[in-house]
């Protein structure tokens, strides 16, 4: 049984710089404690990947990464045929990426990470 939104949420305002980083062996991408978190209770451990792939291949435009997920309105679903998207910029907001998901179960509506030095990690981790 996955946590419920705002027990989500509330776990994530506990993450404040972090102790402790785990590493994706592929990928060799570090992440920080409030992402491990997330991803045991969300369940997603794509994201992680995902977000980490594309990042990493942004990295020669940008060293400094934002990745905002985003689910869309049932509207723009409609329009779209996806139900949500992430989007890396650079921080200064121009957009580097866009990636649609036709599906996704994540929790959230919305999420932002960042992703520097070969690390991905909450805001408040930064």
């Amino acid at each position: 049984m996955k946590a419920q939104v705002n027990e989500i949420k509330e776990g994530l305002q506990h993450f404040h710089g972090t102790e402790m980083f785990y590493q994706i062996p592929l990928l060799r991408t570090r992440f920080a404690d409030g992402l491990k978190y997330l991803a045991n209770v969300a369940d997603c451990f794509w994201l992680i990947t995902d977000t980490s792939v594309i990042a990493k291949s942004l990295m020669n435009r940008s060293e400094f990464i934002t990745i905002d997920f985003k689910r869309l309105s049932e509207e723009k679903q409609d329009f779209t045929g996806y139900e949500a998207e992430i989007i890396y910029s650079d921080g200064n907001d121009n957009i580097l990426e866009k990636h649609g998901y036709r599906v996704t179960d994540f929790p959230l509506d919305e999420l932002r990470l960042f992703f520097v030095n070969d690390t991905l990690m909450l805001p408040s981790e930064y």
